[in-house]
């Protein structure tokens, strides 16, 4: 997940090299529309189907509803959100450094064990033990809320790059999206989709965050959450 910038900062745009070679590579959806603004709706959104009314970046949040990390977990899954500058597995504080929970939702749901929290010094560098579905949220320098494009851009290429090409050969999908726009163009973002099962090319159809959460939910055969249900599934972009 990135930060507040709109398709248009991005696709193009020649601080940001690594992702316009992604979009190149894999799917890249040209009408993609966050729910809400601020940030926090739109990870709520992406992560249990709705923004759960919250209309600000309040902190702390506590829901009991159904989200995608329990969903995963009660189908025998595995779920983990990995959080550049968490302080420590687990943690509930609001922020430390630049680490934000506003960011990071599943810190907001009773229904999840606090060991699905965890710092992104544990992403594993053996991808083969990665969990089911994981979430990567960069903090406020590297996801480019605070920080430049360029920054964003890097974080990611040093950070993912050999994930990416270990996709290539395990079957495995990278999804990159932004929370929200910059409030420039009504909310439209870029999203790319980069793996081996993925067509390469661009997409015109409208999609949003319950799209793709729809989408997730759909790989794995589980409940559709929320706005879900009525979301369409994204199937133009497989081989």
């Amino acid at each position: 997940m990135e930060e507040n910038h709109s398709y248009s900062d991005i696709i193009g745009n020649l601080q940001a090299p690594y992702i316009n070679t992604l979009a190149s590579e894999g799917a890249l959806f040209t009408s993609s529309y966050a729910a809400a603004h601020p940030s926090e709706p739109n990870y709520l959104a992406i992560f249990s189907g709705s923004t759960q009314g919250v209309t600000s970046d309040a902190c702390p949040l506590s829901f009991k509803t159904s989200n995608l990390g329990n969903e995963l977990i009660v189908a025998g899954k595995a779920f983990t959100g990995y959080a550049e500058g968490l302080p420590s597995p687990g943690s509930k504080v609001c922020s430390s450094g630049e680490y934000a929970r506003k960011h990071v939702p599943w810190t907001d749901f009773s229904d999840l064990p606090s060991s699905v929290d965890q710092p992104f010094t544990a992403f594993p560098s053996n991808y083969a033990n990665l969990p089911t579905v994981s979430f990567v949220i960069p903090d406020l320098l590297d996801d480019m809320h605070n920080g430049t494009i360029q920054q964003g851009d890097t974080w990611l290429q040093n950070n993912l790059s050999a994930y990416v090409n270990w996709t290539k050969t395990n079957n495995s999908l990278l999804i990159i999206t932004w929370d929200e726009d910059d409030g420039s163009e009504g909310n439209q973002i870029p999203t790319i989709f980069v793996g081996p099962m993925v067509k390469p090319g661009q997409y015109s159809e409208k999609i949003t965050h319950y799209s793709v959460l729809r989408t997730l939910e759909a790989m794995y055969k589980l409940p559709y959450l929320g706005n879900a249900a009525s979301a369409k599934t994204i199937t133009n972009c497989w081989q």
